[in-house]
């Protein structure tokens, strides 16, 4: 049952984001009720996600400049809900960087001079450059 209401929940939120999209908001405000409902009749937690997308005091799913004003201050994000007039406030976190690849991952190094990257510890560096050993010809 826990799994169906979650999956439930997951496809009232995206119904919400397609309505609101659309312009019927008060279709999105009734789905994220329901989703709501669900949750708490199945005692299932929202995500966090979904928890950042309506108001808890009016369930008003939050379209940015129309249901909901966002102010950045002094590290907090203040959320008011244009409806019901709720304020919801929350500390500003860095977003986390995910590495894509195990070179993106390593530490970056601040490149060199040219000269530091060409010399050999215990070899002279020649003026036309390095030469290869093995030449065929």
């Amino acid at each position: 049952m826990v799994r169906i209401a979650r999956e439930r929940i997951s496809t009232l939120f995206a119904l919400a984001e397609r309505e609101a999209g659309s312009g019927h908001r008060e279709l999105a405000d009734r789905y994220v009720g329901l989703a709501r409902r669900i949750g708490t009749r199945y005692n299932v937690r929202l995500l966090p996600e979904y928890r950042e997308l309506y108001c808890r005091g009016c369930s008003a799913y939050w379209v940015e400049g129309v249901t909901v004003r966002t102010r950045l201050r002094s590290g907090r994000r203040s959320r008011t809900c244009l409806r019901c007039g709720r304020v919801r406030r929350s500390p500003v976190r860095e977003p986390r960087r995910v590495a894509a690849s195990p070179a993106e991952a390593a530490p970056r190094v601040a490149p060199l001079a040219d000269e530091a990257l060409a010399a050999v510890p215990g070899e002279e560096p020649s003026p036309d450059g390095p030469e290869d050993e093995t030449e065929e010809g």
